[in-house]
């Protein structure tokens, strides 16, 4: 039984079963399969076989989810009859890759294609070789650098994945997701990228942000990508408190609900409490209602009163509460065109954009990153995305 199928089968019996198989095959899933030359026959069948990918995966997954949906009712298939189903169903789409390569192998988008499909059914290896081919055969192809980025990211040297996403955006410095997968290597690798870049653990930091600022500007208005880009504000110490807050007041500007709004609001609180913004920092735990929030809400409120406490103590005794929270900050910025500190936006009041501590203001819509997230990067189709074409989980 090979890899998809395990997890496919360890999907069936997931405590969250739609989740299991949403992370197994959604890679696959809304894969943009334009073709860029509609009279060549080879790209035209190629089109087709990719379609019918597609197809396949998104059937794979209803047929899980439909067992699923039986199994709860008393129903449905043995694991080992969907097995069988899903192999035959997959097999197909393997074979017709296989012919068509066997009579168009030097297809570079033919190669990156399989190579995605075998990738998409955890057969990395095999995709690994796929993407090597497709790299050889047409070098300017960002999409197999990229990929091979991805295989790296995993199985290393890390150095590679390095190497191939600096070749994919060199290819094409218009595609947000390639700085994206690199600011998430050169995060996550901190030691692999001071010696490969030459750079110090601060300049490396740089160097992510400054890459996840060049993706967010090629994908504004992204919701994820704004949050997660805030995040990594978390891993860098000392703690960067004016620029935190830029990135969660931009990314509260791309919420599109309430929920996503509150959940800003507590990490607003969270970095105001570290810079002593106390009053700031009540009044966005004040505007958390959803109860999603209600134990973060708490912890918050906790903080909030010891830092506060402490803060009063050490007035008391005649020690200057700058800085109470004992955590280094950049230097405090007011901005010249608002009244107000940065980072002490209210909820429901427009504040002027924020500005980072080299002076610059800071990005509308920052970029994507989640120091929670040690998975693989974005695995893109054989035809690099645009950014409208992108559909992330």
């Amino acid at each position: 039984m090979n890899e998809l199928l395990i997890g496919l089968v360890g999907a069936l019996v997931a405590t969250n079963q739609p989740l299991a198989v949403s992370n197994l095959i959604q890679q696959n899933a809304g894969v943009s399969v334009s073709l860029p030359n509609p009279n060549d026959p080879a790209e035209r069948e190629l089109h087709q076989l990719m379609v019918e990918d597609d197809a396949a995966m998104a059937e794979v997954d209803k047929w899980i989810r439909d067992n699923d949906a039986f199994a709860a009712q008393g129903a449905g298939e043995s694991k080992q009859e969907l097995t069988r189903r899903i192999q035959a169903q997959l097999d197909v789409v393997r074979n017709k890759y296989k012919d068509f390569l066997q009579r168009y192998p030097n297809s570079a988008r033919g190669h990156l294609a399989y190579g995605t499909f075998l990738n998409d059914v955890n057969e990395e290896e095999s995709a690994a070789n796929e993407f090597k081919l497709a790299a050889q055969l047409d070098p300017q192809n960002p999409a197999a650098w990229n990929n091979l980025a991805n295989y790296y990211s995993e199985h290393g040297p890390i150095t590679n994945a390095f190497a191939c996403l600096d070749r994919a955006m060199a290819q094409d410095p218009n595609e947000p997701i390639y700085y994206q997968n690199l600011a998430l290597v050169v995060y996550l690798y901190r030691r692999d990228a001071t010696a490969f870049y030459h750079l110090n653990e601060q300049q490396v930091f740089d160097k992510a942000l400054t890459l996840y600022q060049k993706a967010i500007r090629l994908d504004p208005g992204n919701f994820p990508l704004a949050t997660d880009y805030a995040e990594s504000y978390y891993g860098i110490r000392p703690l960067r408190t004016n620029d935190a807050l830029a990135a969660w007041t931009n990314a509260l500007q791309t919420a599109h609900n309430e929920a996503e709004r509150e959940g800003i609001y507590i990490h607003l609180a969270r970095v105001e409490i570290a810079a002593g913004r106390f009053e700031a920092a009540r009044a966005h735990l004040a505007a958390v209602t959803n109860t999603i929030y209600a134990d973060l809400k708490k912890r918050g409120e906790r903080n909030l009163a010891e830092r506060e406490n402490a803060a009063t103590n050490r007035a008391a005794a005649g020690i200057s509460t700058t800085n109470v929270s004992g955590i280094p900050t950049n230097h405090a910025i007011t901005p010249t065109h608002a009244p107000t500190t940065a980072g002490n936006a209210i909820p429901g009041k427009t504040r002027p954009p924020l500005i980072l501590t080299n002076g610059v203001l800071a990005l509308t819509n920052p970029p994507v990153f989640s120091p929670r997230i040690v998975t693989p990067l974005t695995n893109v189709p054989p035809v690099p995305p645009r950014p409208s074409d992108l559909s992330r989980p």
